[in-house]
């Protein structure tokens, strides 16, 4: 009973030193890991954006009409403001200058 005590209360104080500090925790575990295969060096990862896309801002979806009975149509508008509501005021102005003059709603404001 007592070792079963000891033996949660150690993990206990564990996971509260891990909690408290996450970065040491990590790189304690990552050394563990990595003891056994410290020779072999990491392979670098791809980059995942094109050279030419921004790097910040916000991607905006709207539902937009043509005509007032319409059926809503989806317009897609990428900003590079790092405000959220500015990227939905020019994501309206574009979906105006494209020809929609009825803006429906925002479906969807997601930050890149």
């Amino acid at each position: 009973m007592e070792t079963e005590l000891s033996e949660f209360e150690q993990v206990m104080r564990r996971q509260i030193e891990d909690f408290m500090s996450p970065k040491q925790g990590e790189a304690k575990r990552r050394d563990a890991k990595a003891a056994p295969s410290a020779a072999a060096p990491a392979p670098k990862a791809p980059r995942s954006k094109a050279a030419g896309a921004p790097k910040t801002g916000h991607r905006v979806k709207l539902a937009v009409r043509t005509k007032p009975l319409e059926m809503d149509t989806e317009f897609e508008h990428i900003s590079t403001s790092i405000s959220k509501i500015e990227a939905q005021l020019e994501a309206e102005k574009a979906a105006k200058k494209a020809g929609y003059p009825i803006i429906g709603y925002v479906i969807e404001t997601q930050r890149l």
